[in-house]
């Protein structure tokens, strides 16, 4: 069973249009949203990905305004983001060896970067629901690749319910309200 204090949440490129056209992207955003908010919830670390924001834009204004709260966006230009050093660092830094991770493209960016996240020992959760393609089918794709790779699967409800462990306490009733 996962535990807040040994995770992070790694989102991965949700910007500028590419965003708006993903398979069910307002499902995507509102999943993402939910995500966010309880990861804050459990004070987990935050790092987010933008793949070369100035001719991609920026990370989705509603997901923008969560994540400002706790952390600032990595620029990268490579697919993985582990190939950017900003990035490795942050990571590393946390001293959290669980990786949540959610985003786009599914079988492209989130796939890489999950694929070297393995490579360097992390223990990767794939967030079925926060991830997704711009066709259905590569994201099923993206998914089987990387539970091949070994990446765990999970969706932002069990996720959550996981970490809570019981269901009592003021986490609980504001987890409560979150998921409906």
């Amino acid at each position: 069973m996962l535990k807040p204090e040994e995770c992070v949440l790694v989102i991965v490129d949700v910007q500028g249009k590419l965003a708006q056209i993903m398979n069910n992207s307002e499902k995507l955003h509102q999943q993402l949203q939910t995500l966010i908010q309880g990861a804050q919830l459990f004070e987990i670390p935050i790092l987010w990905l933008e793949q070369l924001p100035d001719k991609l834009g920026t990370t989705s204004p509603e997901l923008q305004t969560l994540l400002n709260k706790t952390s600032s966006p990595i620029a990268k230009q490579h697919f993985s983001g582990w190939h950017c050093e900003e990035f490795a660092q942050a990571l590393t830094k946390t001293n959290r060896k669980h990786v949540l991770l959610a985003g786009i493209e599914t079988h492209v960016c989130v796939y890489q970067t999950c694929c070297d996240l393995i490579e360097q020992q992390y223990a990767v959760h794939v967030i079925a629901d926060g991830v997704s393609s711009r066709s259905a089918d590569n994201k099923q794709l993206g998914i089987q690749m990387m539970t091949a790779q070994g990446a765990q699967l999970t969706n932002v409800e069990s996720l959550l319910f996981e970490l809570q462990h019981q269901a009592q306490g003021d986490r609980f009733r504001a987890l409560i309200k979150l998921i409906k």
